[in-house]
């Protein structure tokens, strides 16, 4: 453990960038490999195609039978060569297009267009497919071509044409939306307030949880500063940082906050500039922003200055140099700034009596500074016959004015100023800071020291994971074992000299004493998560991920009800619609169901052996749907109210991976996406067959929307998205808004539907990496936001108009003509296309 989080704290500011850029250029490749092997396979369909449909074509040519021709293979060939296959999937166009010879095409408009003067139009129809006749004058295109538009009745029929990566993807329009060019697309009348942050980084930061006089302690992870108030349970955020914070300071007055931030990347990977607030406590009004333009990468580790009431910050960055820089922060300028080392620095802090000494410490040194007529000079602490450490990880001032390190080797180091050896270091040597005294404190690290307020001392052990009391001469006094489960000691803060706040390396803040031992209040995932699940009923989630916790929260009173470990990695889960039993989807191909009351596994199978991203059940709970990155879509038939599954069948006919599946309300139809950007439609009551004729899905409605590709959630794409900028939507039970999750870290809020580009919407930041996944609560109240590397779970409050169906109104109007969008990213084709 020890090792872990010391070499993690040096290589994270070390090679950033390197490693940045290699998983760009490895998910990059990935990217392409997922598109050839799609491409691949629509040639594979495209050649059998061609084999079935050419010679019966030529056949029905040559023996001159125009009516049959209608209906060959349900293929309708219309003027100005654009084919609409009503009984088979659209890519077919093109095929039959270049099969034919042109001299044939030249006899064939010419048939065609006498026939229809002959027929007007009546063509006879079949029940599964509408067979529109071909329009006397073809109508002119924006795009240039032709319109041809295609009666069914009196409907007029369309599609729009969206591109990801330069792959055409078809949205046909539904039967209810008359004229696609006049809808409005408008900002939701719901917005969304930050109500609870699940989670707490201790994984990776230190001295990142102090507790405020007004009862409240501070922390963060991601890009939010947590008051969480102990005793009445209530959070309040700090909110102005724009990528993850990762160092705290508490001004002397213990009301002004300093936060740093890293510096994070634009949506184009370029760097963005990292900052540090000083901000009010009480009313969360910034106060002051430093060091825009000069911090490099983030800020590491940063300190106010007390001898002079806190008049002065001194900051460190993550630069290769890590500069340190020490600023009137008031007046917002910098008095001197230098290079401090190449190696990771991971604690900085003023002396309490000389605003003008600075010590720091990091990977195998401690530096003592001093800051003399606008200069910084430094000496490095010498260890002597002691052994140097691989890190010194932390250190506190004593009352006695001892400077007192903490470091991996367990040691609690003495150090003071001592005359030079001027044998050693001959003459003019300046006095040195030198080891007075050596006190074994614990097993592996000492991650933490604390200093009490009548001189006693705090540390916290790693690999022991102890809370030792010393007295103001390092005589133990007292000491506890932190739980296994919530890892190492992180950091410490005093409560009232007796009580404790802990913050541990697994993302956990213990209260507690030594007599009585410590609980959590606050907890969450220490790896990236996936899965994000809610109760049909009550306002209860799930959370899974990387870490093979399976935990279950309550969004009303705000706790982890109760959590497991599984054997592996969950990526996925869906409640059952009676709330008995939740399903979860493992990394290896295996998915569990746990009884929601007695914790169990009720059900343990494996489908394939690779990784799932979906389980879905159907509306009534009869049927479970399994997602896999085989491509298959498992169904299983559902009874004993969730406790039991057989296999029913599997979808098969997706080229890639699955990444999303939703059911129709009538739970007999499947829509589902995939990672080469497909939307397919599947019969599972007749057997899990695909529905070869998408045109026939548009009129469907689903029990709930998680696609990320469809005809309702297209405007929810900006213009050049890769097909990987979004990881997660959700529609709400009310149908009237749609929640995404982008790879940008933000949440949108979007109406719903929301069919046309570039569709406004309401934008929240708080996450620090990519948002994996978004779903609402049962009755709307609030939505839940899962990051991914952040480990961070954010209840946001769901406020504005009462749900209902505002956006509808919008659906419909009295012209029938169809026509493009304005951008480029996507295209109307003419219709019947």
């Amino acid at each position: 453990v020890d090792i872990f989080y010391d070499v993690s704290a040096e290589s994270s500011t070390e090679f950033p960038d390197r490693l940045s850029l290699m998983e760009v250029r490895l998910q990059a490749q990935e990217d392409e490999i997922t598109l050839l092997k799609s491409s691949l396979a629509d040639a594979l369909r495209k050649l059998r195609l061609h084999d079935q449909q050419i010679p019966l074509l030529k056949q029905q040519l040559i023996a001159g039978k125009r009516n049959s021709l209608f209906h060959c293979a349900n293929i309708k060939i219309f003027p100005a060569l654009l084919v609409f296959e009503s009984g088979k999937d659209q890519t077919w166009s093109s095929i039959v297009e270049d099969a034919i010879q042109p001299t044939t095409i030249r006899t064939l408009q010419k048939q065609l267009s006498k026939g229809s003067e002959d027929s007007q139009g009546s063509c006879p129809q079949t029940p599964t497919s509408s067979s529109p006749a071909p329009p006397k004058e073809p109508t002119s295109n924006p795009h240039g071509g032709l319109l041809s538009p295609i009666r069914e009745g009196e409907k007029m029929l369309c599609s729009i044409k969206m591109f990801i990566r330069g792959r055409p993807i078809t949205m046909y329009i539904p039967s209810n939306i008359l004229n696609y060019e006049e809808l409005r697309m408008d900002l939701p009348l719901q917005k969304l307030d930050l109500d609870w942050v699940y989670g707490y980084r201790g994984r990776d930061c230190r001295a990142n949880l102090y507790l405020l006089p007004s009862g409240e302690a501070v922390y963060f992870i991601a890009c939010v500063v947590v008051l969480y108030h102990i005793r009445n349970q209530t959070q309040r955020h700090y909110q102005k940082h724009t990528d993850c914070v990762r160092c705290l300071a508490i001004h002397p007055d213990k009301v002004r906050v300093a936060s740093g931030q890293t510096a994070g990347v634009d949506k184009d990977g370029k760097p963005l500039q990292p900052f540090v607030h000083i901000w009010d406590s009480k009313t969360l009004v910034t106060l002051q922003q430093i060091g825009l333009g000069t911090f490099e990468r983030g800020v590491g580790a940063l300190t106010f200055s007390s001898s002079d009431a806190g008049t002065l910050l001194c900051v460190i960055d993550d630069s290769n140099e890590h500069m340190l820089s020490v600023w009137d922060w008031n007046k917002n300028i910098k008095h001197v700034e230098v290079k401090s080392t190449n190696e990771a620095i991971l604690a900085v802090d003023f002396s309490p009596t000389d605003t003008n000494n600075i010590i720091s410490c990091g990977k195998s040194h401690v530096y003592f500074w001093t800051m003399s007529t606008g200069t910084l000079t430094k000496k490095q602490g010498i260890f002597g016959k002691y052994k140097k450490p691989k890190f010194v990880l932390c250190f506190v001032f004593s009352l006695t004015g001892d400077v007192l390190t903490g470091d991996s080797e367990g040691n609690i180091l003495t150090w003071g100023k001592s005359a030079a050896d001027t044998k050693t270091l001959g003459k003019g040597a300046k006095e040195t800071f030198q080891i007075m005294k050596q006190t074994r404190a614990h097993e592996g690290s000492v991650f933490a020291m604390c200093v009490l307020q009548g001189g006693a001392i705090l540390s916290g052990g790693g690999k022991d994971r102890k809370v030792i009391r010393w007295s103001a001469d390092l005589a133990p006094e007292r000491e506890c074992e932190i739980p296994e489960k919530f890892g190492a000691v992180r950091t410490i803060a005093d409560v009232d000299g007796e009580e404790l706040l802990v913050g541990t390396t697994r993302n956990a803040i213990l209260r507690g004493t030594f007599s009585d031992g410590f609980v959590a209040i606050v907890q969450g995932h220490v790896d990236e998560m996936w899965g994000l699940a809610t109760h049909p009923t009550q306002n209860i989630f799930i959370s899974c991920g990387n870490d093979r916790q399976v935990c279950v929260w309550n969004a009303e009173d705000h706790k982890l009800d109760w959590c497991t470990t599984l054997e592996e990695s969950g990526l996925c889960a869906d409640f059952s619609p009676n709330g008995a039993v939740v399903s979860v989807g493992l990394s290896t191909g295996r998915w569990v169901v746990l009884d929601l009351q007695t914790k169990e596994v009720v059900s343990d199978l494996t489908d394939g052996n690779e990784q799932l991203s979906v389980m879905r059940y159907s509306p009534d709970g009869s049927f479970l749907a399994v997602g896999s990155h085989d491509n298959l879509i498992y169904i299983y038939n559902v009874t004993e109210g969730g406790r039991r599954y057989t296999r029913f069948g599997k979808c098969t006919g997706h080229s890639s991976f699955i990444t999303h599946l939703d059911w129709s309300k009538d739970g007999k139809y499947i829509m589902s996406n995939s990672g080469d950007y497909e939307i397919l439609y599947w019969d599972v009551a007749s057997g899990c067959k695909l529905l070869r004729n998408r045109f026939e899905s548009k009129d469907r409605e689903w029990a709930s929307y998680t696609c990320v590709l469809g005809f309702h959630v297209m405007g929810v794409w900006l213009e050049g998205s890769d097909g990987t900028d979004i990881n997660a939507l959700c529609r709400s039970h009310s149908e009237s808004m749609v929640a995404v999750a982008d790879d940008f870290c933000k949440v949108h809020l979007f109406q719903y539907p929301c069919p046309k580009p570039k569709a406004p919407s309401y934008k929240y930041e708080g996450h620090g990496s990519h948002v994996t996944n978004v779903r609402f609560t049962h009755n709307d109240s609030h939505l839940l936001s899962m990051g991914g590397k952040d480990t961070c779970i954010l209840q946001w409050r769901v406020k504005g108009a009462a749900p209902g169906d505002h956006s509808k109104e919008h659906l419909a109007s009295s012209s029938s003509v169809c026509s493009s969008s304005s951008s480029p990213y996507y295209d109307t084709p003419p219709r019947g296309q």
